[in-house]
């Protein structure tokens, strides 16, 4: 059996999810209050509490500076953020705290379930709402991130001007007017950065300089 208290400063929010899970075998809410004092009494009495579900907004303090503190003190009590707040600060504060599961409000009722259950056995899980969001940027970071090859060109400022200019479509010669150099300097550094990065000509530089995050 999974002993659960509900921590949330709406009753009818800890209502709803009290109805939710009082149809579950395996689940039992056995407490619930929107005070940080009210919670610790209940911890300090020997309950035996297995998931702790806490919103973020409390009365006098927050669900993760709480979490940290309950934590501290009572290792064993896995704890579940739920939170109308979905920006991912707030979801690193909470696992850095000591969360065992972070998820927003509009999760599913299955989602809930499965938190919970997955929470109790001591794992850690974060919505997929948030989790899809975060793979996206990773994602979109590690596309963005020069590999080894690119840091290793060692490319000098002006070289890096050249290459920018260049992408956005510039000639040679309008380069040239726009560093105020000559168009026989730009075409060196053209030439220079086409053998720093072994390509044959400006297309590919360009495909490249993008690729491998020298552009974005």
């Amino acid at each position: 059996m999974i002993n659960i208290i509900l921590v949330d400063d709406h009753h009818i929010v800890r209502q709803g999810i009290r109805t939710l899970l009082e149809i579950e075998a395996d689940i039992t809410v056995i407490g619930e209050t929107d005070q940080q004092e009210e919670l610790i009494t209940f911890i300090e009495k020997g309950q035996p509490i297995d998931v702790i579900i806490m919103d973020i907004n409390m009365p006098k303090t927050d669900g993760i500076t709480l979490t940290k503190k309950i934590k501290e003190s009572y290792p064993h009590v896995q704890i579940i953020v739920l939170s109308m707040m979905d920006h991912e600060k707030y979801v690193a504060q909470a696992m850095e705290a000591g969360a065992n599961a972070y998820l927003i409000k509009n999760v599913s009722r299955d989602e809930l379930l499965f938190a919970i259950r997955h929470t109790a056995n001591g794992e850690y899980y974060i919505c997929s709402e948030i989790s899809m969001r975060l793979l996206k940027q990773a994602i979109k970071v590690s596309k963005k991130t020069p590999n080894s090859e690119a840091t290793s060109l060692q490319l000098n400022d002006r070289e890096m001007e050249v290459l920018g200019l260049t992408a956005e479509g510039f000639t040679n010669q309008e380069i040239a007017e726009q560093l105020f150099t000559s168009k026989r300097t730009v075409e060196g550094y053209r030439q220079s950065l086409l053998e720093k990065t072994n390509v044959r000509n400006t297309a590919a530089l360009i495909r490249f300089a993008f690729q491998n995050g020298l552009l974005s």
